[in-house]
Protein backbone atom coordinates (compact mmCIF):
# COMPACT_ATOMS: atom_id res chain seq x y z
CA UNK A 1 0.00 0.00 0.00
CA UNK A 2 1.14 3.20 -1.07
CA UNK A 3 -0.49 6.29 0.98
CA UNK A 4 0.28 9.62 -0.90
CA UNK A 5 1.58 12.43 1.06
CA UNK A 6 -1.17 14.75 2.19
CA UNK A 7 0.78 17.47 4.35
CA UNK A 8 3.04 19.11 1.61
CA UNK A 9 3.54 22.56 3.37
CA UNK A 10 2.78 24.61 6.62
CA UNK A 11 -0.61 25.71 5.49
CA UNK A 12 -1.56 21.72 5.24
CA UNK A 13 0.37 20.74 8.50
CA UNK A 14 -1.86 23.44 10.27
CA UNK A 15 -4.65 22.21 9.18
CA UNK A 16 -4.14 18.60 9.92
CA UNK A 17 -3.17 19.64 13.54
CA UNK A 18 -6.71 21.58 13.73
CA UNK A 19 -8.40 18.51 12.61
CA UNK A 20 -6.63 16.40 15.36
CA UNK A 21 -6.37 18.68 18.22
CA UNK A 22 -9.42 21.48 17.54
CA UNK A 23 -8.92 24.94 18.22
CA UNK A 24 -7.63 24.29 21.24
CA UNK A 25 -5.05 21.95 20.25
CA UNK A 26 -3.73 24.00 17.59
CA UNK A 27 -3.39 27.30 19.91
CA UNK A 28 -1.34 25.44 22.25
CA UNK A 29 0.77 23.62 19.43
CA UNK A 30 1.50 27.10 17.80
CA UNK A 31 2.83 28.34 21.36
CA UNK A 32 4.88 25.19 21.93
CA UNK A 33 6.19 25.74 18.20
CA UNK A 34 7.47 29.18 19.37
CA UNK A 35 8.81 27.74 22.53
CA UNK A 36 10.89 25.37 20.71
CA UNK A 37 12.29 28.21 18.08
CA UNK A 38 12.95 30.67 20.53
CA UNK A 39 14.72 28.24 22.96
CA UNK A 40 16.56 26.23 19.39
CA UNK A 41 18.41 30.15 19.83
CA UNK A 42 20.04 28.69 23.24
CA UNK A 43 20.36 24.93 21.98
CA UNK A 44 20.22 22.86 19.12
CA UNK A 45 16.89 20.86 19.04
CA UNK A 46 16.08 21.03 15.59
CA UNK A 47 17.92 21.95 12.21
CA UNK A 48 17.60 25.21 10.72
CA UNK A 49 16.33 23.70 8.42
CA UNK A 50 13.44 21.88 9.37
CA UNK A 51 12.45 24.82 11.70
CA UNK A 52 11.73 26.91 8.45
CA UNK A 53 9.11 24.37 8.16
CA UNK A 54 8.33 23.68 11.83
CA UNK A 55 4.41 22.92 11.22
CA UNK A 56 5.07 20.04 8.42
CA UNK A 57 8.62 18.34 9.62
CA UNK A 58 7.99 18.62 13.43
CA UNK A 59 4.11 19.54 14.56
CA UNK A 60 2.09 17.71 12.36
CA UNK A 61 4.76 15.01 11.84
CA UNK A 62 4.35 14.27 15.70
CA UNK A 63 0.62 14.71 15.64
CA UNK A 64 0.18 12.00 12.38
CA UNK A 65 1.42 9.31 14.83
CA UNK A 66 -2.29 9.29 16.35
CA UNK A 67 -3.37 7.87 13.44
CA UNK A 68 -2.28 4.66 14.45
CA UNK A 69 -3.09 4.30 17.57
CA UNK A 70 -5.47 1.54 17.37
CA UNK A 71 -9.42 2.23 18.17
CA UNK A 72 -9.59 -0.88 20.73
CA UNK A 73 -6.68 0.61 22.63
CA UNK A 74 -7.90 4.30 22.42
CA UNK A 75 -11.06 2.52 25.00
CA UNK A 76 -8.69 1.92 27.81
CA UNK A 77 -9.72 4.05 30.98
CA UNK A 78 -6.48 5.34 31.03
CA UNK A 79 -3.82 5.66 27.69
CA UNK A 80 -0.58 5.32 28.98
CA UNK A 81 1.25 6.91 26.32
CA UNK A 82 5.39 6.48 26.76
CA UNK A 83 7.70 8.47 24.67
CA UNK A 84 11.43 7.14 24.57
CA UNK A 85 14.18 9.35 24.24
CA UNK A 86 11.68 12.92 24.12
CA UNK A 87 14.54 15.43 22.97
CA UNK A 88 12.42 18.78 22.99
CA UNK A 89 9.43 16.92 23.16
CA UNK A 90 8.96 15.34 19.95
CA UNK A 91 6.54 13.73 19.41
CA UNK A 92 5.81 13.39 23.36
CA UNK A 93 4.80 17.14 24.28
CA UNK A 94 2.54 17.19 20.89
CA UNK A 95 0.43 14.10 21.64
CA UNK A 96 0.44 15.53 25.24
CA UNK A 97 -1.34 19.02 23.59
CA UNK A 98 -3.27 17.12 21.07
CA UNK A 99 -4.70 14.52 23.08
CA UNK A 100 -5.25 15.52 26.91
CA UNK A 101 -7.35 12.61 27.35
CA UNK A 102 -4.01 10.64 27.32
CA UNK A 103 -1.24 9.95 30.17
CA UNK A 104 2.00 11.18 28.40
CA UNK A 105 5.18 10.32 30.54
CA UNK A 106 8.39 11.80 28.32
CA UNK A 107 11.16 10.38 29.08
CA UNK A 108 15.04 12.26 28.54
CA UNK A 109 18.30 12.03 30.18
CA UNK A 110 19.78 15.14 29.10
CA UNK A 111 19.31 17.78 31.55
CA UNK A 112 18.58 21.22 29.16
CA UNK A 113 16.19 19.34 27.60
CA UNK A 114 14.31 18.10 30.17
CA UNK A 115 14.23 21.75 31.90
CA UNK A 116 12.93 22.69 28.53
CA UNK A 117 10.27 20.42 28.35
CA UNK A 118 9.35 21.11 31.91
CA UNK A 119 9.01 25.16 31.37
CA UNK A 120 6.63 23.87 28.40
CA UNK A 121 4.31 21.68 30.63
CA UNK A 122 4.16 24.43 32.90
CA UNK A 123 3.15 27.45 30.35
CA UNK A 124 0.79 25.45 28.35
CA UNK A 125 -0.84 23.54 31.80
CA UNK A 126 -0.49 20.01 30.52
CA UNK A 127 -1.66 18.29 33.56
CA UNK A 128 -1.74 14.99 31.47
CA UNK A 129 2.28 15.11 30.84
CA UNK A 130 5.25 14.15 33.44
CA UNK A 131 8.75 14.53 31.78
CA UNK A 132 11.05 11.56 33.60
CA UNK A 133 14.76 13.11 33.71
CA UNK A 134 16.52 10.50 33.86
CA UNK A 135 18.35 7.52 31.77
CA UNK A 136 15.79 4.76 30.85
CA UNK A 137 17.35 1.46 32.19
CA UNK A 138 17.41 3.33 35.48
CA UNK A 139 13.51 4.20 35.56
CA UNK A 140 11.19 1.74 37.18
CA UNK A 141 9.59 -0.38 35.00
CA UNK A 142 6.12 0.34 34.14
CA UNK A 143 3.00 -0.45 31.42
CA UNK A 144 2.55 1.46 28.45
CA UNK A 145 -0.37 1.18 26.26
CA UNK A 146 1.63 3.12 23.49
CA UNK A 147 5.23 3.66 23.31
CA UNK A 148 6.76 6.29 20.64
CA UNK A 149 10.21 7.01 19.79
CA UNK A 150 11.84 9.25 17.44
CA UNK A 151 15.59 9.42 16.54
CA UNK A 152 16.05 7.47 19.46
CA UNK A 153 18.20 4.24 18.60
CA UNK A 154 18.71 1.70 16.10
CA UNK A 155 15.77 -0.34 15.74
CA UNK A 156 16.83 -3.54 17.73
CA UNK A 157 18.04 -1.65 20.70
CA UNK A 158 15.07 0.26 20.67
CA UNK A 159 12.73 -2.57 20.62
CA UNK A 160 15.27 -3.92 23.74
CA UNK A 161 14.97 -0.68 25.55
CA UNK A 162 10.65 -1.02 24.97
CA UNK A 163 10.40 -4.43 26.38
CA UNK A 164 10.38 -3.50 30.21
CA UNK A 165 7.32 -1.44 29.57
CA UNK A 166 5.63 -3.43 27.23
CA UNK A 167 2.35 -5.65 27.80
CA UNK A 168 0.58 -7.99 25.28
CA UNK A 169 -1.26 -4.76 24.20
CA UNK A 170 1.01 -2.40 23.95
CA UNK A 171 1.66 -0.85 20.51
CA UNK A 172 4.63 0.31 19.21
CA UNK A 173 4.58 3.55 16.82
CA UNK A 174 8.50 4.59 15.28
CA UNK A 175 9.09 7.00 13.23
CA UNK A 176 12.29 6.21 11.76
CA UNK A 177 12.23 8.60 8.62
CA UNK A 178 13.49 7.72 5.31
CA UNK A 179 15.53 4.70 6.81
CA UNK A 180 12.38 2.79 8.17
CA UNK A 181 12.19 0.34 5.25
CA UNK A 182 15.71 -0.75 5.71
CA UNK A 183 15.63 -1.08 9.33
CA UNK A 184 12.46 -3.19 9.50
CA UNK A 185 14.33 -5.42 6.46
CA UNK A 186 17.22 -5.34 9.21
CA UNK A 187 15.45 -7.18 11.22
CA UNK A 188 15.62 -10.84 11.88
CA UNK A 189 12.20 -12.82 10.16
CA UNK A 190 11.13 -13.74 13.58
CA UNK A 191 10.58 -9.90 14.83
CA UNK A 192 10.10 -8.57 11.37
CA UNK A 193 6.23 -9.68 11.04
CA UNK A 194 5.72 -8.72 14.04
CA UNK A 195 5.92 -4.88 12.24
CA UNK A 196 4.67 -3.13 9.25
CA UNK A 197 5.71 -0.37 7.46
CA UNK A 198 2.77 2.61 7.63
CA UNK A 199 4.18 5.63 4.39
CA UNK A 200 4.52 9.04 6.48
CA UNK A 201 1.95 11.70 5.71
CA UNK A 202 4.67 14.37 5.57
CA UNK A 203 7.17 13.37 3.98
CA UNK A 204 7.15 10.73 0.38
CA UNK A 205 10.25 9.11 1.69
CA UNK A 206 9.74 8.72 5.29
CA UNK A 207 8.53 5.43 7.42
CA UNK A 208 6.95 4.93 10.62
CA UNK A 209 7.56 1.76 12.03
CA UNK A 210 4.07 -0.21 13.76
CA UNK A 211 3.73 -3.19 15.56
CA UNK A 212 2.98 -4.76 19.00
CA UNK A 213 5.60 -7.35 19.41
CA UNK A 214 4.21 -8.79 22.57
CA UNK A 215 1.15 -10.04 20.86
CA UNK A 216 2.71 -11.13 18.27
CA UNK A 217 1.37 -9.46 15.39
CA UNK A 218 1.74 -10.66 11.40
CA UNK A 219 1.13 -7.30 9.50
CA UNK A 220 2.67 -7.06 6.52
CA UNK A 221 4.88 -4.33 5.28
CA UNK A 222 3.05 -1.61 3.23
Amino acid sequence: MNVPVVIENEADAKAYVRKVGGEAGLEKADRFGDLLLEENTRQNLVSARSAEMLWQRHLADSAQLLEYVPRETTTDATLTWLDLGAGPGLPGLVIAILRPDYEVKLVESRSRRVEFMNSCVAELLLKNCEVIGDRLERIDPFPASVISARAFAPLPKLLDSAKPFSTADTVLILPKGRSARQEHEALTQDVRHMFHVEQSLTDAEAGIIVGRPSAGSRSAVC
